[in-house]
Parts: C-alpha cells; structure tokens; sequence
C-alpha cells in the first residue's frame, strides 16, 4: 500500500523531478545548457513606485514582529524615507483562512518588495496536514527561491570566533518543506523530498552571481549525497556543473555534518555556502549564533520578481513580546537591505551606519547581548545618529 500511494504522490509532483523511469539517477544537465551566465534577479517588474515613493507591503507577523515593525517605521520616518506602507496582518495563531495569505501574495505582486516579521507556525496540532506554514506560503506561493543571509562579525558584540563573515544561500521552495507528506497506516508516515534539476541549478546559479557581484572568492556546496545519493547527488552534482563555467571562483563541497563542526570550530574557512531547504536554515541559525545571536543578523528572500526582507532566523520571540526586550538590529538591518534593494543608497547607508554605530562605538546592547538597555533605548539612540545625517533621495 505504501508503494501504491508514494507512486501516486510522485506522479502529482512529476511535473518537478526528474526520474529515469527505472529509479536511478536523476538526470542532470550539462554547462552546456546553461552557457550565458544570467543574473537571478532578473528584470521583471520594478517595485511600485508613485510620485517619487515607494510602497512596500508590510506583514508585521506575530510575537516581536509588530513592535518592532513599528520602531522601523519610527526611524523611517525620522529618515524621511519616501517609503509607504501597505499592511497585511497575518496571525498563525488565529488566522487560519488560506484567502488572507492569497491577500497577501497578491499585495506583494502588486508593490514588487515586502517586509516581514516572521509568522507563527502551530505545533500543537501536528496531524493537520492542511495547516501549512504561512511563511512557506509566501515564499512558495512568490518563487523567493533564494533565501541569503550574511553572518558578519561586528566590533563590540562579544563571541567565541572573530572575523567571520559568511553568505548563506538556501534554496527556499523545495526539498523537505515540499509539504508532501501523508500517513499510509496509523504509525507510518511518509515524507518525500524534492530534489529538482532547474531549481537546484537556479540556486547554484545565484550562488556563484552573488559571489562575483560581491567580490568573493569561493562556494561551498552542503549536501548529504553520501547517503541520499539520488537527491542530494542531484543537488551537489547540479552545482558541480554551474561552478565549471566559474574559473575564478573556488569551489569545494561538504557533507552537512561535517559542515555543521566546521562552523563551530573555523568558521572563517567559509566564504559563501549554498544548500538546499532544510540544511540551510539549519546552517543559518547556526551562523547566526557564531555572530552574537538571532538579534543582530538580517536576511532577505529573492526571487526573479519578488523579494521579501526579514530577520535571519525564523523566530517570532513570543516569550518576549511586549516587554519592551526585543533587540532591534536584524529588524533594521532587514530595513535596510530593503532599502538598498529600491535603489535608496543614501537612506540605507544611513540607518544601517546608525545601527551598527549604536552597536560598535555607543555600546547600547539589549539582554540578548549582555546588556541591560530596553528596545526603545536602542531605536532612540539609533534615531539621535539618523538626524545628524543629512540624507539625499537618489
């Protein structure tokens, strides 16, 4: 019954994979089909702009996510940045209807660029197939195929390693969070993983476009092909291929275990990483912890349309919602990398010179860091530097 039933998901999904037909190896293409290196952002439809502002769909999430949200809002404002909000409130706790997160969807189609806080996933009702993850929905339902986080060493933040700084880029819309999953009998579950050519390609792709444009030296592949030759092979092997047309670039692969030690004990080896789903947001968090915490890093998901700015780890810090605790940095950091990506260069510049100065020289530092000052004390001082910036639009 088990194979009946498999066999039928994996015709569903047919139109993804690659099989040979016989259950051998996926098929993988050669550099050949793949000869003009293009830019993964590609050029679809600009962000909306009117008047000389910008609008951005903001889903302000749950936990942390909304009080900070209003603090990005604050230093935008003090800013003066041509930036409009079109808000879009998601709850995984009491929203359920699947016709909010198409709301959603559309108004990040509509405005191009969105900012999020991140949005509660239910554990409690762990046999209801049909609850997905809203913020699976979102980058699924966009194609942000590519979720980018840059773990940086930062002066005054006290960790165990210094000099780190590390791009992490995690293939978004498949592998294990394909939500391909069902119970054949009571006790047995089975849950695919998809593994596709054109998306592993797409992201080993980006990975090497990304170190080009940002002047970086090498990629390092993360996979488990040792054991899920098949799957993961596609995955390192699809890699292997886009690196060949990458001379100057460096290339090594490692097997995600020893990929996690190596984090932890010389986490300066690493220059850019690229892997599939689920392995990458392990891997983010643990990046997140080299640097001082989940806190102080900010992270992006980009597609060739669409693009979403958020905090690197997926936390909504409910524990602390409301006590004024939160640390404020990856929230305005995501802030700016938004900004950046609408082209508004002096405004990112200043608020994120703000932030990290606040951090660096001022050494206003929230609990997380060891610190004793409050959220608002942070945005506060951060909005003190901001004014004494003059800021020009582009």
């Amino acid at each position: 019954m088990a194979t009946s039933v498999g066999t039928g998901i994996l015709r569903r999904v047919a139109n993804f994979a690659v099989f040979n037909g016989k259950g051998g190896l996926y098929r993988v293409a050669t550099p050949s089909l793949y000869e003009e290196r293009k830019q993964c952002m590609s050029t679809g439809p600009p962000p909306a702009c009117y008047g000389g502002r910008h609008t951005v769909t903001l889903i302000p999430g749950d936990g942390i996510g909304p009080e900070l949200m209003l603090h990005l809002r604050e230093v935008f404002r003090h800013a003066h940045v041509p930036v409009d909000f079109e808000e879009h409130s998601l709850c995984g706790e009491t929203n359920k209807d699947s016709e909010e997160v198409e709301g959603a969807i559309m108004a990040v189609k509509r405005n191009g660029v969105a900012l999020k806080g991140n949005i509660h996933t239910d554990l409690e009702n762990l046999k209801h197939v049909a609850a997905k993850s809203m913020n699976v929905q979102l980058r699924v339902g966009l194609d942000v195929f590519a979720n980018v986080i840059r773990c940086k060493s930062i002066p005054g933040v006290k960790t165990r390693h210094e000099d780190i700084d590390i791009a992490i880029i995690r293939e978004n819309t498949e592998g294990e969070y394909s939500s391909l999953e069902h119970e054949n009998v009571d006790g047995v579950v089975e849950s695919l993983k998809i593994i596709t050519e054109k998306r592993s390609m797409r992201i080993a792709e980006y990975a090497f476009n990304y170190a080009i444009k940002h002047g970086r030296k090498k990629v390092t592949a993360i996979h488990k092909a040792n054991i899920m030759k098949l799957g993961d092979g596609l995955f390192l092997n699809s890699c292997r291929a886009v690196a060949a047309r990458y001379p100057e670039i460096e290339f090594n692969d490692l097997i995600v275990d020893n990929c996690c030690m190596q984090l932890v004990s010389k986490p300066q080896q690493f220059d850019v990483m690229v892997m599939p789903n689920l392995y990458g947001n392990i891997i983010g968090n643990i990046g997140c912890g080299l640097v001082g915490g989940p806190g102080i890093v900010p992270g992006q998901n980009v597609g060739e349309d669409y693009a979403i700015f958020e905090t690197a780890t997926r936390n909504t810090g409910k524990t602390i919602a409301g006590r004024n605790l939160a640390n404020p940095t990856a929230t305005l950091l995501a802030g700016a990398l938004l900004l950046d990506h609408l082209g508004l260069d002096s405004y990112a510049k200043a608020i994120r010179r703000a932030t990290i100065r606040t951090l660096t020289e001022e050494r206003i530092h929230t609990p997380d860091l060891g610190g004793q000052a409050s959220t608002s004390d942070v945005v506060q001082h951060v909005i003190s530097l901001v004014d004494k910036t003059q800021l020009t639009s582009q």
